[in-house]
């Protein structure tokens, strides 16, 4: 049964074999994007993020945002049954992302060539913690191994401190945003040759690939980045500053927004000061410059140096906690947050989609699916008779809600060897 969507991707279907973050971030993004997407869950207790909470009447909070807009299908990839009806929906689809350990899905059976002899126009996408070959790739890769082997970490936090790492995953959510970019372009060079091809995206090579600043600095001079707690690589003043009642950032670092910084804070003086001359002067005389600042503002809230600094053209910014993000006036007026439709939670708060397309807009259908709710669906879609899903489901080799009893905090995690990452 063919389902009906809008935006750029319509008309992509896409498969995710994924859990946790990276494959169903990446996904969520295709599905924003208009593609279909079946992500395909084991019948017994799905994706461990569905035993993830804070929960809402049974559902895992988390859960109903990051796998937004997509259909769930339950089904049993290590039964023959279940196989034989993944590889028909293979047969049908556009793409496959998947997140678990390399080699787990060959060791399935469905590796990129045995997939590519069902559907030679599949892009497949594989997201791993060190990508597909090298001396790490059978080693387990989470985010925060990433962050501490691709350099994030040396650099995060204050100088002295102890390790800090960047407080989201950020090398599982820059990984996932690759794979979708990845795909994207696949597609379109599908459209030219008619093929599929294979994408490998790793989360280390994600996180180092963040690394502009640090890698013009060392592969000029040799140099190696350490941490600087909120202030900038290479110029100043341009960080985090203390207020009265609490902190601002603030980047003046052009000539015209160095003298407007001064004007506002009332410390003109600096500017005819050597030492403070260029945003790199400045940055090596941050000893001395950022006291002489925070002298200032120390003596000033938050929200009148705000005022202060908008009124001089000085880019800044309060540091707002997530209570405050979420309920931001600005962000509101943009409508960037929206209401989900569940089944039984009924209006789900969504983050929105950044990418703000003027002719085909993100899609805003729906909050994660319950386990199984689309099986039925896709393997109508897939071609495979009634009466045949009817017996997959009754056997337990697949799934859907009428089958499924909701998932449970302590459900049992995947096996070792489909473990993601």
């Amino acid at each position: 049964m063919a389902v009906e969507t809008t935006g750029p991707l319509a008309g992509i279907t896409v498969l995710e074999v994924g859990a946790f973050m990276a494959a169903p971030f990446a996904t969520m993004q295709l599905a924003d994007l208009g593609a279909r997407v079946l992500k395909v869950e084991n019948p017994t207790g799905g994706d461990p993020v569905r035993a993830t909470g804070p929960f809402l009447d049974g559902e895992s909070s988390p859960f109903v945002r990051l796998n937004r807009n997509k259909e769930s299908v339950a089904l049993d990839l290590k039964a023959p049954e279940g196989k034989e009806a993944f590889l028909r929906l293979v047969a049908h689809a556009d793409v496959l992302v998947e997140n678990l350990r390399p080699g787990a899905m060959r060791g399935l059976g469905f590796g990129y060539e045995a997939l590519r002899e069902v559907n030679p126009r599949i892009v497949y996408a594989s997201a791993s913690g060190w990508g597909q070959d090298g001396p790490l790739a059978a080693l387990p890769g989470l985010d925060i191994m990433a962050q501490a082997r691709g350099g994030l970490m040396s650099i995060t936090g204050t100088p002295d401190g102890d390790p800090v790492k960047i407080g989201v995953p950020i090398c599982d959510l820059v990984c996932a945003m690759y794979v979708a970019l990845g795909v994207t372009a696949a597609l379109k060079e599908r459209d030219r040759s008619g093929e599929g091809q294979y994408l490998d995206v790793s989360l280390l090579e994600s996180g180092v690939s963040f690394a502009i600043w640090e890698a013009g600095k060392y592969f000029a001079t040799g140099e190696v980045g350490r941490p600087l707690g909120s202030a900038h690589q290479s110029t100043a003043p341009y960080q985090a500053l203390k207020t009265a009642d609490g902190y601002i950032t603030a980047g003046a670092v052009t000539p015209k927004t160095w003298k407007g910084f001064c004007s506002a804070l009332g410390l003109e003086e600096l500017v005819d000061d050597e030492r403070y001359a260029t945003g790199s002067t400045r940055h090596a005389h941050r000893d001395t410059l950022i006291p002489a600042i925070e002298a200032v503002t120390t003596t000033r809230t938050t929200d009148d140096l705000v005022a202060a600094l908008d009124a001089a053209g000085v880019p800044c910014a309060p540091i707002a906690d997530y209570g405050q993000v979420f309920t931001d006036d600005h962000l509101n007026q943009r409508s960037y947050f929206w209401d989900a439709p569940h089944p039984t939670l009924g209006p789900v708060r969504q983050l929105g989609s950044p990418m703000r397309l003027s002719r085909t807009p993100a899609r805003q259908d729906s909050a994660g699916p319950q386990l199984g709710s689309g099986t039925r669906a896709a393997l109508e879609w897939a071609e495979i008779p009634p009466a045949e899903i009817d017996a997959l489901i009754e056997s337990g080799v697949a799934a859907d809600p009428a089958h499924t009893s909701a998932p449970t905090p302590d459900a049992a995690p995947l096996p070792a060897d489909d473990r993601p990452l």
